[in-house]
């Protein structure tokens, strides 16, 4: 089974950089690493491309138009767990680059003989923690039982709603490791409303780079479990998810009463004004603070573009339409309009199960 996945994945990667004539000669060489070792290691231009290729083959990223502009960070010699967080917190200062954000692929050692060698806990490399309390949560609910784990583990904080949350770094079946972040792989963008002065006084903010970290990179049927990913901010990832999303931050109806608007009745379609208040925010303080984001109506545009490249490059676009849709006016976009064969493709990106020790405390949260 890992020859043929690595088959298909060398003679797709070769032939699409050029390099045909040297496929049969690769494909004797993996022969022979898998008849000697069990698995085989990617080269450096095979795992760069395979990346690539990933980034592409995602059926729910709307922004694949810039998939061969990934930057991939080759981290296969990190041993310890202090090598993995310190990559980790490199991968956020290069991505970040001043606010020009750079797309960025750091990539961990892979599974071997079906041992994972390395795993991040954290969905993200930013993340805000969530606090319960007796009658409401503090900070992002999401992170709730994931907070919980860290303070069983020693890890202390201001218990504000906007406390970063520390790195948890696993290597085998070791015990994992907490790492504090510091200050320079840290970059937060405090809101304003380009209209109204009191939208500062709700005190909002947020992280400035996605770093995606719970998901496991397949190339050519090697895994990589630790492969965290980065790209820019769609706008309403934040400001019509994460701050807007009743079991997240919940905003709507805080803005909605700083508006005036009647919140008792939907027909007033307070939500409505209220998410669009939040998202002009959004865009308002990351362009202010020189930080690069795309609003919902560019990034659909944009895919557009992709799939225009990808016809013409000969290949089927592949698709998941929910996941495609901007959470906010979606009918104002082509993809409204688009059917998609939601086909997964590989190499590819996957979801991966929470680690053992979060899911029990899910499972006794009743989460």
């Amino acid at each position: 089974m890992l020859y043929a996945e690595a088959d298909s994945f060398i003679r797709d990667c070769y032939s699409e950089l050029g390099r045909e004539s040297e496929i049969e000669d690769r494909l004797d060489e993996i022969a022979d690493e898998i008849e000697r070792r069990g698995h085989y290691d990617h080269t450096s231009f095979e795992l760069k491309h395979g990346a690539k290729m990933a980034w592409r083959n995602n059926n729910r990223c709307i922004g694949r138009l810039f998939w061969q502009h990934l930057n991939v960070a080759d981290a296969r010699d990190c041993e310890t767990a202090r090598e993995v967080h310190e990559a980790c917190c490199a991968h956020l200062e290069r991505a970040r680059n001043s606010g020009d954000i750079k797309p960025l692929l750091t990539v961990f050692k892979p599974m071997i003989d079906g041992e994972r060698q390395v795993r991040l806990w954290n969905y993200e490399l930013l993340r805000y923690a969530g606090y319960r309390t007796e009658d409401s949560i503090i900070g992002d609910p999401d992170e709730v039982t994931f907070t919980e784990y860290c303070r069983t583990r020693g890890w202390e904080s201001e218990k504000s709603r906007f406390d970063i949350l520390p790195h948890v770094v696993q290597i085998r079946e070791e015990e994992p490791e907490l790492f504090e972040l510091p200050a320079s792989a840290i970059g937060e963008v405090s809101l304003y409303h380009p209209e109204y002065e009191w939208f500062e006084d709700l005190g909002l903010k947020w992280y400035d780079v996605p770093v995606v970290s719970n998901m496991r990179l397949e190339i050519g049927g090697i895994h990589y479990t630790a492969a965290p990913f980065s790209g820019w901010y769609v706008s309403t990832e934040i400001g019509a998810r994460n701050l807007a999303d009743e079991d997240r931050y919940d905003m709507l109806p805080v803005i909605a009463e700083k508006l005036g608007l009647d919140t008792e009745n939907d027909r007033s379609l307070w939500k409505d004004e209220a998410l669009v208040v939040l998202n002009r925010a959004v865009l308002h303080s990351f362009d202010r603070a020189g930080v690069q984001i795309v609003d919902h109506h560019t990034v659909t545009d944009q895919f557009e573009q992709f799939e225009q490249n990808e016809t013409e490059a000969g290949r089927d676009v592949t698709g998941d339409r929910s996941w495609l849709l901007p959470p906010m006016s979606s009918a104002t976009t082509h993809v409204f309009d688009t059917d998609y064969d939601n086909t997964v493709r590989k190499p590819n990106f996957f979801y991966q199960e929470a680690p053992a020790t979060l899911s029990e405390r899910r499972k006794s949260l009743g989460r």
